[in-house]
């Protein structure tokens, strides 16, 4: 087990800057595991050559690995190549230089030595403070011979840990994966990483809930009538077939994502907002959730799916799920939350809607519209414009009482600080380095998604067909009556005017 005494040279918990506190983070080597895979080309590595070139990072070296069996030269090329083509910021030549300087690439073939000779190379460039953060940009399987490698290269120390998800595929494998790497790293030193929770509209749910005397008030089963997190998305497999196969849409996107997502809005007020306290909320919401029952989820498969390259042709995955889950303490008993994700749907959305309890209609006359509509709806878009709408009930202009729903609408793009917005990955690798556990997951958090959802991974249903393009299988309707899916929305957001 490791020294649970030894010091890290990172800010304390409760002490993280803003990002514009002129307070400078130690010096960083980042150790890039899986740097020629997919995710290290469209989000890794043009996420870092904007951190490096930008005022919140720290001075950093990045060292990448992976398999393939490359030089130092080759590996820069094909960053620059990622960066000019995925990267969401605008780099000069200049910059992209600067970028491809900071770069090595050990092949894992060359073992411990060579990457720690290399690590200790960059450290020596960055001075005595320098810290190391390893990115575990692999499968869960690949991970742990990785954290045996950097066991046996000595560099565990002063260091912090970033794995990728699924993290195990139920409790008995969430359990082992964490007990192997609690054998190297403590847990203070490891982030499992959501980059769901690194858009900038995950951080504004905790800022409308606790900093508005509006809403919080009013966020509980007395005002709030069921909430729904939506997240469909339009693309398909994209060649990650013998990844999805085995794993599909629940293992894939609800554990993962959706329900990291559910515990920001129904966590209850930390006692600070600093790593600590929050992570204590979010797994307070993990131990309330009631077992997910097979009888309250679809699972669904779309049409094509079997001929897919790599997939089986008597395949039961699904690339679509459904579901009603419970929390079961004070504040949300009774109030069902709909979770719903898929591939091939209508439309690529990342939707949160707070659908509230309906006004009294009695004093309205016959035919006024009230009602009509739906419920009032707090909506939360999660998408990089991070927008929030609140939908109500208002008169429509002329004579007679005629309502029509109308809707408030913000976006952080109207703001002066919208040139701030980080893309998800780099905030969260900017938080690993400050030490900032708030965005990430929890051994505790996992293992206990991972228990309730033991019933419907003993005894899944069977998966539905849907065609591409739609919004998943006709028995979504049953699952949420006699309430309806917000998406798809019966208006447009509305776009900044230039």
């Amino acid at each position: 087990m490791p020294d649970r005494t030894q010091t890290i040279a990172y800010p304390a918990p409760g002490s993280r800057p803003s990002r514009r506190d002129p307070v400078p983070l130690a010096p960083h080597v980042i150790v890039l595991f899986g740097a020629t895979g997919d995710l290290a080309k469209r989000k890794l590595l043009p996420g870092l050559a904007y951190l490096q070139q930008s005022k919140f990072a720290p001075d950093v070296r990045i060292i990448g690995s992976a398999t393939e069996d490359l030089t130092t030269e080759e590996f820069r090329v094909r960053a620059r190549e990622a960066v000019e083509r995925f990267g969401t910021h605008r780099m000069s030549d200049e910059e992209c230089a600067v970028f491809s300087d900071r770069l090595e690439y050990v092949p894992v073939t060359a073992g411990p030595e060579a990457l720690a000779a290399a690590v200790k190379s960059a450290e020596a460039l960055l001075g005595p403070d320098a810290c190391r953060l390893h990115y575990l940009s692999v499968p869960p399987k690949a991970a742990q011979s990785v954290i045996a490698m950097l066991r046996d290269a000595d560099l565990v120390d002063n260091a912090r840990v970033v794995m990728e998800k699924p993290f195990g595929d139920d409790l008995a494998s969430a359990i082992d994966l964490n007990d192997f790497v609690h054998e190297t790293f403590d847990e203070a030193q490891v982030f499992r990483i959501d980059h769901f929770l690194g858009k900038e509209a995950a951080l504004n749910i905790l800022a409308f809930r606790f900093a508005n005397g509006l809403f919080e008030p009013i966020w509980n089963r007395n005002f709030i009538d069921h909430v729904q997190i939506d997240i469909p998305e339009s693309l398909g497999l994209d060649q990650r077939a013998t990844f999805y196969e085995p794993t599909g849409a629940f293992k894939d996107m609800v554990v993962t994502h959706v329900l990291q997502v559910l515990s920001f809005v129904a966590m209850e007020p930390p006692t600070a907002l600093e790593p600590r306290a929050i992570s204590e909320e979010k797994n307070k919401v993990f131990r309330s959730m009631l077992p997910i029952q097979t009888q309250d989820v679809v699972r669904g498969q779309y049409g094509g799916y079997r001929n897919e390259d790599g997939v089986a042709p008597d395949s039961d995955t699904e690339t679509f799920i459904a579901m009603k889950v419970g929390i079961d303490n004070w504040r949300w008993a009774g109030v069902p939350f709909y979770l719903r994700t898929g591939k091939r749907m209508a439309e690529g959305q990342r939707i949160i809607s707070i659908a509230f309890k309906e006004a009294p209609k009695t004093m309205f006359p016959a035919g006024s519209g009230v009602g009509a509509q739906g419920p009032d709806h707090l909506t939360f878009d999660l998408a990089d414009s991070s927008r929030v709408s609140l939908s109500f009930y208002g008169k429509r202009p002329g004579p007679g009482m005629r309502l029509e729903k109308l809707s408030m609408q913000f976006s952080t793009q109207e703001t002066e600080s919208a040139g701030d917005v980080l893309e998800a990955y780099e905030r969260l690798i900017l938080d690993a380095m400050r030490g900032d556990h708030t965005l990430f997951t929890t051994a505790e958090g996992i293992e206990s998604l991972w228990d309730r959802s033991a019933l419907l991974l003993d005894d899944p249903p069977p998966v539905k067909p849907y065609q591409p393009g739609t919004w998943g299988p006709n028995a979504i309707h049953q699952l949420i009556a006699p309430r309806a899916w917000r998406l798809p929305f019966e208006r447009e957001w509305r776009e900044r005017k230039q």
